[in-house]
C-alpha cells in the first residue's frame, strides 16, 4: 500500500507545473528554512506575539534535530522507484521519518493559532508534506511518522499559541 501510493503521487510529478512547485517546496522546507525564516520574520514584525513566534521557530527546529536523529537509527532507505527518478536531490541516503514533515507539523502546531499568517503557514506545511511524496523521496508512511513527531515535539514544547500576545489562556 505505501508503494503504490507513493507511484500514484509521484506520477503526478510529471506535469511540469506540478514538479516545478513540488521543487520550490521541497528546497524551501530543507533544513527546517522555511520554519526558520517564517518564525523569525514574525518575531521581527509581531512584537506582541514575539514568544509565540520564537517558541514555534525552536519546536519546529528541535522537531528537524528529532528526526534527524530517528533517521540514523532506523536507516530506511529511500524509495526506489523504475522510471520515475526523484525530482529532488535528497540530503541523505535515509528517509525515515521525513524531516520535512516534523518540521512542518510542528510550525503548523505550534504557529497555526497565530492568525492571520499561522493559517497560511500551515496549509504551506501541509504542501511540503505532500511535496516529498510528489518528489518521489519518502513513502507515505515516512511523511505520517515525521508528521506525527513534529505535533509530539509542538505539544510537548507547549502545543499552539493562543491570544493576542501568544501565552496560554
Amino acid at each position: 500500500m505505501d508503494h503504490r501510493l507513493l507511484v500514484a503521487l509521484r506520477t503526478r510529478g510529471t506535469d511540469p507545473r506540478v514538479a516545478a512547485v513540488t521543487r520550490a517546496l521541497s528546497h524551501g522546507g530543507e533544513h527546517g528554512a522555511l520554519w526558520l525564516a517564517a518564525g523569525l520574520a514574525g518575531a521581527v514584525a509581531d512584537r506582541p506575539r514575539r514568544p509565540a513566534w520564537l517558541r514555534g521557530t525552536a519546536l519546529s527546529c528541535g522537531a528537524h534535530l528529532a528526526s534527524v536523529a530517528l533517521k540514523h537509527a532506523v536507516r530506511r532507505p529511500r524509495p526506489l522507484l523504475p522510471g520515475h527518478a526523484p525530482l529532488v536531490r535528497a540530503p541523505g541516503p535515509h528517509s525515515f521519518p521525513s524531516a520535512h514533515a516534523a518540521s512542518a507539523t510542528a510550525a503548523a502546531v505550534a504557529l497555526g493559532a497565530l492568525r492571520p499568517v499561522g493559517a497560511f503557514l500551515s496549509v504551506l506545511a501541509a504542501a511540503v508534506c505532500l511535496s516529498r511524496l510528489v518528489a518521489g523521496v519518502h513513502y507515505p508512511s515516512d511523511v505520517a511518522a515525521g508528521a506525527v513527531l513534529g505535533a509530539l515535539t509542538a505539544c510537548a514544547g507547549g502545543g499552539r499559541a493562543h491570544g493576542a500576545s501568544g501565552g496560554r489562556p
